[in-house]
Parts: structure tokens; C-alpha cells; sequence
């Protein structure tokens, strides 16, 4: 009999009647465990618990609250290797990913353990003789985290973390398609001397637990990640309580390659931004505007480069690209490629179902041409390791072309002109910009966030993250005579 991983509440691992099954995306026959799905009454019982825990988490000294924070960090980047294999295993991004994620999320909890130290606040003189006035950052309180499946453990972390650090209760929703991640990192977190009630793991569905998440009014603040669709659903729930809310939502990125850039560069900058992952990142170029001088030559190398990369089991170490992370998706990303050349792209390369010898959710990576920006596949995000391709005759062209969308979260540029490549991050319309690199790869200690329909809310990661998870107060002193 297989032990059902519960979730944790005021606390204490606590018994629910319902559970799912958690299997693996490269071999459906491998169960990775069963997980608990919380109820409203959990929820009610976890905001009432962190609302107590709130008022004592935040008079805990300054030391203390980092020393918590680094051995979590600690020992996530110490069991990398086995947690990012356990990571791959129900996610199915390959086990170097995996690896590289749990390290990662590590390395969040070791950065916000020492802003702990560096909360300071600021001091002005008033208009008014014999005042003086201190402004300082308090905790939100208690901060709902709903976080998605591609990035189960870094995302989770980067909002987790920074919560913590902040002096802040926190209540996680992870998504329900990566629960075993979540445990394993919701058991490090409890095990690491927090107040009870500072941290809950409640997993459930969306529809239940994350939308009750966002409209509780004992919710103070809450952090999303996910669709834009599912974001403004999140918004709405917070709207009533004016809740304060952050939202990190889809994408549409598009990597630019002018006639002058290295092409042997930019192929890769587009294998890596484009199919890493299985394409199911935020940051994902999957769109690629190429100048028409370069277009048949980017093409074929980039063909050539897809037809080199190894489709298989997340945990075997020749495997380039995964599968997708369920049977939705997968029939999703075929429907993509249906759709797309019923609307006069051609496929380049792949988009095809693979069937290997265990079962599992595998498609070839996809290459598609001769498409617009007025296509479907071009104008809304599809989580998918499909990339498609147009051509323009010049740079303003190209630039116009990236700037046609809906969304606003990474474009990147490959040129040798250094003028293109300043105007190009002067003018494009997304929060982060990539000049020869990848979209795919960021850093933590700096901002992270979109425009448009992207992002909604104050910046993630680096000293950023103190917008969200605090508030200012100000307050005036009288001194007095000296005497």
C-alpha cells in the first residue's frame, strides 16, 4: 500500500480523505506516490493558523530568521542530485535540468537569507522644526504562493523565500501535476525550526484551493504564477478584499536574428531558448524573426541541430528534450501543429507523437515556417518545444514584428551592430531583454517580471521582491528639548 503524502497545516501533517496519483510523464507506469488534496475547512484552519503565526514569525531576531533560511538553502543544494531526480521523474525535463532547478531553488533561500540582514529603512527631516521621521518596511502578514508545474521547485522557492525572509506567513497551492516536488520541499522547510504555522503546504486544485487562496479575507497578499487566463481569474477573487496581489502570466517571446549576427550562435540561442525544457517555459522564444538574407541558412542548421537532440526518458542521460508533462498537454501541442498548417505553415521538422518502449507523453521538437504574426501560433502562448519561424527584409521591421503582441515578458536580438542591439533594448516592449543570448536564463538576484499581459503587480526576485512582500510605514517623532 502506497503512504499518502499529506499535507501540512498549523504545523502538523494532517489526514484528508481524498488523494491522486502522481505519475511519471516518461513511463506512466511508474507511480511516484499518492497526494493528499486539501478541502475548505484546511484552508480555513491554515489561514487561521498562519494569521497567529504571522505576529510571532516577525519578532523572530534577524540571525535567527537567516540562519533558518540558509539551511534550507543549504540542504537543497547539497541533495540536488537526488531531489532533481526525483524533480525529472514527475515533471520530465531532463535530470540535468532537474538537477539544475533544485540547486537553483537552493540558491534563492541562500540569497534571501542574507537580505534578512539588510532590511534597512530611511529617516527624513520634516517641513515641520523638531520632527523627525522614519520610514521602515513591515511584513504583509500572511502571503498566499500559487505556483505552476514547469519550474516546481525554483518558482515555488523565489516567492517562498523572499515571504519568509520578509517576516511574512506563507500558504503554498502548489499545481497539482508536480505534488512530490512540492512535498519534498515542504518537508525541508518544516524541518527547519519556523514557528508553527509559518509555512503551510495546502495541495488541491486550482478551482478549490488556489481560487479560495486568493478570495480569503484573511489573505493579506498573493503571488501567482501561471496562465493569464487562470491570473485574472486570481485577480478577480483578490479584488473584493483588495487583496494585493502579484501575477507573473503567459508569454509569447520572440528572439530576433539580423543578417549580421553569428549564426552558429544564434541557433543555438534558439535550440536552448526554444526546447530546453520541452519548451514548457515562461521564457521560452517561440517565436523566431529572422532576416530574410539569413533565413534559408538559419533554417537548415537549426533543422540540422533539432534532428540531433535525443527524445526519451527525463532520467536517461543521452536525452536532449523529455516529455511533456501529461496527456493534456501533449494533445494540446499536436492540436498546435494541426492547426498550423491548416492555416499554410509548413513543418520544417518534427511535431510528431514518438512512441518509445515505456509509455509516455513524447513528441518530437517542432520547427514550423512560412508563418505570420497573425497566426494563432504566434499570438498565444503554447508551453510546447515548438518554435516558429518568419522572415522580414529589415531590422525595423523585425523590431515592429517583435513589439506585435499581446504579451511583454523576454525578447532577445542576435546582431553585431551594437547600435541595433541598444536601440533594440530601448524599444522593445517586454520587461527582460536578451542581447546575443538566449531568452531562456535568468539571474536571481536581479528583477524578473514582464509587461502587457505578462505581468501584473510589483517585480519578482533580487531586493525587487521587497516591493511585494512588505509595506512602508512612516512615522513622525517629536524630540523634544534636551534636558
Amino acid at each position: 500500500m502506497t503512504n499518502i503524502h499529506q499535507n501540512l497545516i498549523a504545523g502538523a501533517w494532517t489526514k484528508n480523505d481524498v488523494s491522486i496519483e502522481n505519475r511519471n510523464p516518461s513511463d506512466i507506469a511508474d507511480l511516484v506516490g499518492l497526494f493528499a488534496q486539501a478541502d475548505r475547512n484546511d484552508l480555513d484552519r491554515a489561514v487561521d493558523a498562519a494569521k497567529i503565526a504571522a505576529r510571532a514569525w516577525r519578532g523572530v531576531g534577524l540571525e535567527q530568521r537567516q540562519n533558518i533560511l540558509q539551511s534550507i538553502g543549504e540542504e537543497l543544494m547539497k541533495r540536488s542530485a537526488e531531489l532533481g531526480e526525483l524533480l525529472s521523474r514527475e515533471e520530465g525535463k531532463p535530470l540535468a535540468e532537474g538537477k539544475g532547478e533544485v540547486y537553483r531553488a537552493g540558491q534563492f533561500f541562500t540569497y534571501y537569507a542574507a537580505e534578512t540582514l539588510r532590511q534597512l529603512g530611511e529617516n527624513a527631516d520634516s517641513v515641520r522644526p523638531g520632527i523627525e521621521i522614519d520610514m521602515r518596511r513591515e511584513p504583509m502578514g500572511v502571503v498566499a504562493v500559487i505556483s505552476p508545474w514547469n519550474f516546481p521547485m525554483a518558482t515555488a522557492s523565489w516567492k517562498i523565500a523572499p515571504a519568509l525572509a520578509y517576516g511574512n506567513a506563507v500558504i503554498w497551492k502548489p499545481a497539482n501535476e508536480t505534488p512530490a516536488s512540492a512535498w519534498a520541499l515542504a518537508e525541508i522547510i518544516h524541518r527547519a525550526g519556523l514557528p508553527e504555522g509559518t509555512f503551510q503546504l495546502l495541495m488541491g486544485t486550482g478551482k478549490d484551493i488556489g481560487h479560495g487562496l486568493a478570495g480569503h479575507r484573511g489573505i493579506d497578499a498573493v503571488t501567482f504564477t501561471g496562465s493569464y487566463e487562470v491570473g485574472r481569474q486570481v485577480a478577480i477573487a483578490a479584488a473584493p478584499n483588495l487583496t494585493k496581489y502579484q501575477l507573473e502570466l503567459g508569454s509569447k517571446n520572440a528572439l530576433l536574428v539580423m543578417e549580421d549576427a553569428d549564426l552558429e550562435l544564434a541557433v543555438s540561442a534558439a535550440v536552448s531558448g526554444g526546447y530546453s525544457g520541452t519548451g514548457q517555459k515562461c521564457t521560452a522564444s517561440s517565436r523566431l524573426i529572422v532576416h530574410e538574407q539569413i533565413h534559408d541558412a538559419f533554417v537548415e542548421k537549426l533543422t540540422g541541430a533539432l534532428s540531433q537532440m535525443t527524445v526519451g526518458h527525463a532520467l536517461d542521460a543521452s536525452t536532449r528534450i523529455g516529455p511533456v508533462v501529461s496527456a493534456r498537454q501533449l494533445e494540446s501541442n499536436l492540436g498546435w501543429i494541426d492547426a498550423a498548417r491548416k492555416s499554410g505553415a509548413t513543418v520544417a521538422y518534427g511535431g510528431e507523437r514518438i512512441e518509445l518502449a515505456h509509455q509516455g507523453y513524447y513528441m518530437s521538437p517542432a520547427l514550423l515556417t512560412g508563418t505570420t504574426n497573425d497566426m494563432p501560433l504566434n499570438r498565444e502562448e503554447m508551453f510546447a518545444p515548438i518554435s516558429a519561424v518568419q522572415a522580414v527584409s529589415s531590422y525595423e521591421e523585425g523590431l515592429e514584428k517583435v513589439n506585435d503582441t499581446d504579451f511583454g515578458l523576454v525578447a532577445g536580438i542576435f546582431t553585431s551592430s551594437l547600435a541595433r542591439a541598444t536601440h533594440f533594448r530601448r524599444h522593445v516592449e517586454t520587461g527582460c531583454v536578451t542581447i546575443n543570448l538566449p531568452t531562456a536564463g535568468t539571474d536571481y538576484h536581479v528583477p524578473f517580471g514582464g509587461r502587457k499581459n505578462s505581468s501584473s503587480g510589483p517585480r519578482e526576485q533580487g531586493r525587487n521582491a521587497a516591493e511585494f512582500y512588505t509595506q512602508i510605514k512612516t512615522a513622525y517623532i517629536r524630540a523634544g528639548n534636551p534636558e
